[in-house]
């Protein structure tokens, strides 16, 4: 391409943009609100994930039924978790996974319970106790490459 393409080029694309501000102008305040709707979804993604963590109180994930279903991703991989209470007063914990997990684990404290995933990617956890929690997971991603997944600390 010559300069002179190139400057008949930019001078198109000069009289297109002047075109389209003319025909239909940028809102003066699109970028503000954009920052603000994108900063208002991670609030909420973080206040999630911050209740599920702060709230270490047993009454805090169970209701009447002694259920909660919890959800988590890391753009790449979703978990989800349902937890019963269970008549012994242990819990039970099933899971279904969307990617190819090499590795389950349950973590609390010290102690950790290991389950595999059927070819739906569901996996469970019977008689855990109750306390605080996490999730571990190995993944083989759509890309082929092993990555861990680790939810944030959540009440059984």
């Amino acid at each position: 391409m010559d300069t002179d393409d190139a400057r008949a080029d930019a001078a198109l694309f000069e009289r297109l943009r002047e075109a389209w501000q003319e025909a239909d102008p940028v809102p003066a305040d699109l970028a503000d609100r954009m920052v603000a709707a994108v900063a208002v979804e991670d609030l909420s993604r973080e206040y999630a994930l911050l209740t599920l963590v702060e709230g270490s109180a047993p009454a805090a994930v169970r209701g009447e039924a002694d259920t909660a279903t919890l959800q988590f991703s890391d753009g790449e991989t979703n978990v989800l978790l349902h937890v019963t209470a269970t008549e012994d007063g242990s819990r039970r914990i099933d899971g279904w996974v969307d990617a190819a997990p090499l590795a389950i684990r349950l973590v609390q404290g010290d102690r950790d319970w290991g389950a595999s995933a059927d070819e739906h990617g569901r996996f469970a956890f019977d008689s855990i106790p109750p306390g605080v929690s996490l999730l571990r997971l190995v993944v083989s991603g759509s890309d082929g490459d092993v990555h861990d997944f680790r939810t944030p600390q959540f009440e059984v």
